[in-house]
């Protein structure tokens, strides 16, 4: 089967109309740089099934099958009509920890993550079929945008840095690989290398997959990182054992105050997934800007739904502790920053590397040599990718208030402060308050009814000062 060319400017092309699919070889060409680099980074995925043994109970190898399960479910988003590079919903796992520990150990916690990742389902399903995610990203205030933004970004840094964070569990590996990553991402000095020497075009393409494998192999050689123990055969999905132990089916169907419960947290996971929603679209904005040989179109709408889809699935089938969000913030700038800065004879088309990266990650999970070879490595994996995260939220941000008053900047930081320190649902609170306070100006529409004549007035001075 022969690609289908777009034309210049266009979307890429598709099947089946609305739903936009899109099929390897035939809409877009398999990316083999974000194939290898989407292997190496399985280590990102495989890191939750740290906390899905120790919160939850589940065996290593049935937490495996879980990520494989999610890892095929992120699929669904580049192969109708999503830009997204799918992801968790990951500065809100903290906040998932606090709620679970709160159930006695075993089949409890089992059904209070079932009841919540239910309800996270049904925000994001109603959000999308009824337009509401399209709506808030363009009617929420800059100012509450920004914030959360800002508190994400903060939030995902400081967890690094805490006391118990994973910086310091391995800190001379980690900091290594942040630096040769954020070097190879966003440095001054890397774009120009890139068109100079093709050693380091060819290098830079796999994104922080070589930073990664460096950082790894020195925390091998200095002794903070455990030498990898072999093993060998295939990953698989025990459905049986799932459906048994660990879903509805097996489990029964959570009591309603369970549901109650949840509540409260499911709308903090929204308002955290929000501020991903928020960075994709921005991102998608430059990469148009960059690329005008391919029009992308990300419709939060969209988004909502197939994410909506995915938490149902997982909830009545797997249950995903760090459940399922919009964008994977790391994963989107390894893709992005290959596309924008490759032409088109390199890259042909965006879709083809969003989803070559995720074809290499859930082979590579398939292989249970390659889980077993980046074991010791998880924590590496995970740290690199929040603090791209932390950083791409951050400019992102600054980015978004530079046409702002002060009086708005103001109100992002005291956003995204409240919102690193104490969670997203108090952020958003103190957000709207300010907002309601400050900046809504609640006199303005009357004032122009009985003052026309100085509306008038303002116009020409502003005519006059062009």
């Amino acid at each position: 089967m022969s690609l289908q060319k777009r034309p210049t400017g266009g979307e890429q092309p598709s099947m089946l109309g609305v739903l936009k699919l899109r099929v390897p070889f035939v809409h877009y060409k398999v990316e083999i740089p974000d194939v290898l680099q989407g292997a190496i980074l399985c280590v990102v995925p495989l890191s939750i099934t740290a906390l899905m043994t120790s919160v939850l109970g589940i065996p290593f190898e049935i937490a495996v099958a879980f990520v494989l399960l999610n890892n095929m479910l992120y699929l669904v988003h580049s192969h109708f009509g999503d830009p997204a590079v799918a992801g968790w919903i990951t500065a809100g796992i903290p906040l998932y920890i606090a709620f679970l520990s709160g159930y006695p150990e075993g089949d409890a916690r089992l059904l209070a993550l079932i009841a919540l990742q239910l309800t996270v389902a049904v925000i994001f399903l109603g959000l999308g079929v009824f337009k509401g995610a399209d709506a808030l990203v363009r009617k929420m205030p800059m100012s509450l945008k920004s914030g959360i933004l800002i508190g994400a970004g903060v939030s995902a840094v400081m967890g690094e840095f805490a006391a118990d964070g994973r910086v310091w569990t391995m800190p001379v590996t980690i900091l290594t690989g942040a630096v040769l990553g954020f070097f190879m991402l966003f440095s001054e000095t890397a774009g120009p290398l890139r068109a100079r020497y093709g050693f380091f075009r060819f290098v830079a393409q796999y994104g922080i997959a070589v930073p990664f494998l460096v950082a790894y192999v020195f925390g091998i050689l200095i002794g903070e990182v455990d030498a990898p123990v072999i093993e060998w055969g295939f990953t698989t999905i025990p459905f049986t054992s799932m459906l048994q132990d660990y879903s509805i089916f097996g489990l029964g169907f959570p009591p309603i105050e369970y549901f109650i419960d949840a509540i409260p947290l499911a709308l903090a996971a929204y308002i955290i997934a929000f501020g991903d929603i928020l960075v994709m679209d921005s991102l998608f904005k430059n990469a148009d800007g960059v690329r005008k040989d391919e029009k992308l179109v990300f419709s939060p709408r969209r988004n909502s739904i197939i994410v909506g889809i995915r938490n149902f699935l997982h909830a009545v089938f797997a249950p995903f502790i760090s459940l399922s969000g919009p964008g994977w913030t790391g994963g989107q700038a390894l893709v992005i920053n290959r596309y924008m800065n490759n032409p088109r004879s390199v890259m042909d088309s965006y879709w083809g590397g969003a989803t070559s990266l995720y074809w290499g990650m859930t082979i590579a999970i398939i292989l249970v040599p390659v889980v077993t070879l980046f074991k010791p490595g998880l924590n590496i994996g995970m740290a690199l990718t929040l603090l791209i995260q932390g950083y791409l939220c951050g400019y992102l941000a600054i980015e978004m208030l530079d046409r702002q008053t002060n009086l708005e900047r103001g109100v992002a930081v005291i956003v995204g402060s409240v919102l690193a320190v104490k969670g997203a649902a108090w952020g958003l609170g103190v957000g709207l308050v300010l907002w309601f306070f400050l900046e809504k100006n609640w006199f303005a529409d009357a004032y122009e009814a009985t003052h026309p004549a100085d509306r008038d007035g303002e116009d020409d001075a502003v005519a006059d000062r062009s």
